[in-house]
Order: structure tokens, then sequence, then C-alpha cells
């Protein structure tokens, strides 16, 4: 008898693959279960280890990648859903450095994610009430950029009052959770409009798509607008649909696979007749998750070309320069940074050549690496709210190695690696500024000098 065959997302045909087990009281349901293709491929060599950042707090062998693909295969096998597959599995970061790190090519992004989305779908009831409420709280919000306007005011008040001194020690010792939010909240500053449409400086060289995002938009929106500017000088018609959402990425990376695939499908519809040859993203979380929409939404008869038409435009902004090669002139910026590879950057996109390519063609800039620079923040993502201890953990430690390259500005290309190491320098008394990379190319194209990114 020929053994049936999964695809990458995990649905079989032969009988027991569903993850259900021969006996049906499997962890899994038939809607794509972690592939047992991909678990098999897995050999347990242990190169993974000391690029997850989970092994390396803790030296917990289920809290691994192999460990958890074990969890998963037994799963497969039948035994049941169980409070140690959800909890060893919500504390992935999922930055995906074991898919960098492992020899054999063992795709843990698609696993974990299909694990993820079983364990939200049959799995939930083994976390408490708290962590539930918790997990509804930030998806009520985070990925809703116009609700996050609204608690802007709100938060710019309470900052100028000077209270954070008295409510910040209470909030330690009540919540993590509410101390990070409140710690990781960055200055709320002036709104900076991005136009619909923002022409070529000299000739057009491309026509691209902006994606605004939601974290992005609503706290750093000044690296909306730059990265807007600094495509039209390098000769980019820049087109902003005005009626884009999320993208899905906070959403498909905690396992809500029908809220990530609906905010999919509604940023797909907001690009339809832009009209562009690149969407450009300048999350890396976003980008990735946006780069996946072929595979997120494969089996969907409506959405599945127009999906991989999108996928197959999206582009990180350093990818998109990278591309293009400078034409617009820079001023020297005598600045000694610190680049910081964002997780969901380097691991899932694969892209870590371009941003210092990008930063290269700077005069004057000097670029340091980072200690265990594929390690991750702590941020990713949610993570830092759900799992606020290791975050912190992990924080502190990404911040003493940006502290030790003596580098006058750190720089890296994700809103929530800004948010989380801005954090970690603060508390740790180390003066030191963070900026998104392309505003630091914006100062060398405008000519502004370091003082803009340093004060």
């Amino acid at each position: 008898m020929t053994e049936a065959k999964p695809d990458l997302l995990g649905s079989f045909d032969g009988p027991g693959s569903d993850g259900t087990g021969s006996d049906g009281q499997g962890a899994f349901d038939g809607h794509h279960p972690p592939a047992r293709a991909l678990v098999d491929d897995c050999v347990h060599c242990g190169f993974c280890l000391p690029a997850c950042p989970t092994y390396s707090l803790w030296g917990e062998e289920m809290d691994s990648p192999r460990g958890r693909i074990h969890l998963m295969k037994q799963g497969l096998e039948g035994e049941p859903m169980s409070a140690a597959l959800v909890q060893h599995v919500d504390a992935c970061l999922g930055c995906m450095a074991c898919v960098t790190a492992c020899p054999s090519g063992v795709q843990y992004d698609k696993l974990v994610e299909a694990t993820r989305q079983q364990v939200e779908r049959r799995g939930a009831e083994h976390r408490t009430r708290g962590q539930r409420l918790l997990r509804s709280a930030i998806f009520a919000l985070f990925p809703r950029p116009e609700r996050l306007r609204r608690v802007l005011p709100l938060l710019a008040a309470y900052q100028r009052s000077g209270l954070s001194r008295l409510v910040r020690p209470v909030l330690g010792r009540i919540s993590p959770t509410l101390a990070t939010m409140e710690a990781v909240a960055p200055p709320v500053g002036p709104r900076v409009p991005v136009p619909a449409r923002l022409p070529a400086v000299g000739e057009r060289r491309m026509t691209v798509g902006l994606l605004l995002g939601c974290v992005q938009r609503e706290f750093y929106p000044g690296v909306n607008a730059a990265t807007a500017r600094v495509l039209a000088a390098e000769g980019c018609d820049v087109v902003v649909p005005p009626d884009q959402g999320c993208c899905g990425a906070l959403s498909v990376h905690a396992g809500r696979e029908a809220e990530g695939l609906d905010y999919a499908r509604a940023l797909i519809d907001a690009f339809e007749d832009a009209g562009v040859e690149r969407i450009v993203a300048n999350s890396a979380g976003c980008g990735s998750t946006m780069k996946d929409y072929a595979d997120l939404l494969a089996d969907d008869a409506a959405y599945g070309e127009r999906a991989a038409s999108f996928a197959r435009r999206t582009r990180d902004v350093a990818e998109v320069l990278a591309e293009l090669e400078p034409v617009a002139p820079r001023h020297p910026l005598p600045l000694t940074v610190a680049y910081h590879d964002a997780c969901h950057l380097r691991h899932a996109q694969g892209v870590k050549a371009q941003p210092r390519a990008v930063l290269a063609t700077i005069p004057g800039l000097v670029v340091k690496e980072i200690a265990e620079g594929d390690m991750c923040c702590g941020s990713a993502g949610i993570y830092n709210l759900t799992n606020p201890e290791p975050a912190r953990e992990l924080g502190d430690r990404k911040a003493a190695h940006v502290a030790a390259t003596g580098a006058e500005l750190l720089v890296t290309s994700n809103p929530g690696c800004l948010l989380q190491i801005t954090d970690a320098l603060t508390r740790q008394g180390r003066a030191m500024p963070t900026a998104h990379m392309v505003l630091v190319l914006d100062a060398s194209l405008r000519g502004v000098g370091p003082q803009e990114l340093l004060g």
C-alpha cells in the first residue's frame, strides 16, 4: 500500500494522519495539523539548541525546537492535547533562529504555526482565565490602528503628567504584563501624515505600494513618512492605499488563523487596484507574513491566486532599496551605529545583507555588529506581553551586547524590536537612542546631520 503523502500544511489522506491518531483522541484535528513529513525531517541533532532563546535561558529540552517537535509527533501519534504541549508551544518566541541554524532544513516555522492554530482551537482551556483574557485584550487593540489612535491622547496625557515614577513600581508588583506595556510605550509625538501618493523625484524607476502597519503607523508615524520620502528620492512613485488595515501578522503568528486570514484578505483588496510593482513593508513581522500569503490562503478559491501575486510582489524596504541601487545624493553622517537584525527579517525572510548594504551607502557612517546578533531581543510580536519575565531577560541580554559595541545609536528594522530594546537600555541606565534603519538613510538624504537622530 502506498503511504499517503502530506502537503506542507499538513493535509493528509491516510488513516489516522489527521492528528487524531488511530483511537481518535489525538491532540490535533484534521484542519492543517503539523505535517508528519516535516516532523520527520528533524533528526534531533541538536544544532538548534544554542540558537534557541528559551533553551538558552532554561536548558529545558521541551523548550527547544527539537523538544517541541517531539511533542508535535506525540500529538500526531495519538497523545491528547495537553497542558504541557500548550505551555511549551506558548513559551516559543517564534523567532525562527532554529530554521537558520538547522542543517537538515527542518521547516519549524510551518510546524509551530500549524501547532499554534491547533492550540487556539483545541487547547485554550489549558491556559488560565487571566491568560485567555490577556490575549483577547491584545487582539482587540493592537491589530486595530483606529483603536490604538484613540488610546494615544490618553497615553500622551499620562506621559506628560509624570505619574510613571509612581505607577511603574506598583505595576511591577501587581502585573508584569501591564508593567511591560507601560514601560515599552514610546513618547507620543505629533502625527506625521503620509500622502496617498508621493511622486518620484526625477525619473520614475518603479511604482511601489507602502504598508502603513498598525504599531508602526500609530507609535512610529515618522518611520512611514521617512520611508515614503526615501523611496520617492530613489525614483519611486509611492502609493499609500488609504483604506488599508492590519496585515494579520500578529494574529497569524499567534495561531488565530481565521482572524489573521480575514486581515490578509482585506489588505489584498486594499492594494488590488493600486497598480504597483512592489508592495513595501518596513516592519519585519508584517513583511514575513505578507510573503506567506500564498501558503496561508492556498485553500481559498477566491483569494489563492491574488494572494500569490501579492506575496510575489512584497519586499522589505531594504530589499527594494538594494534592488534599485542608489541615485539620490547622500550627505555625510558621521555616526557609529549598532545594527540589530530583527528575527522576522533575518531568519524568516532571509534578509540580512540588504540593510547593511543600504547603510553602507551613507558616507561617514560606521556600522558595528552586535554579539549574539542572531538571538532574539524578546519582543517577538506579543511575546513580551504574554511572557514578560523571559522577554525581559532576553531584552537585558540584548541591551548589554548593544552597549558593548560602543555605538552612539541602535538601528533596526522592526517597531517591536525598537520598543523592546529601547526599554531594556533605559532600564539599565544606558543612554543610547534607537532608530529605524530608514530614518538613518532619510537623515543622510536630507543632510540634517546626526543630532536629529541622537536628540
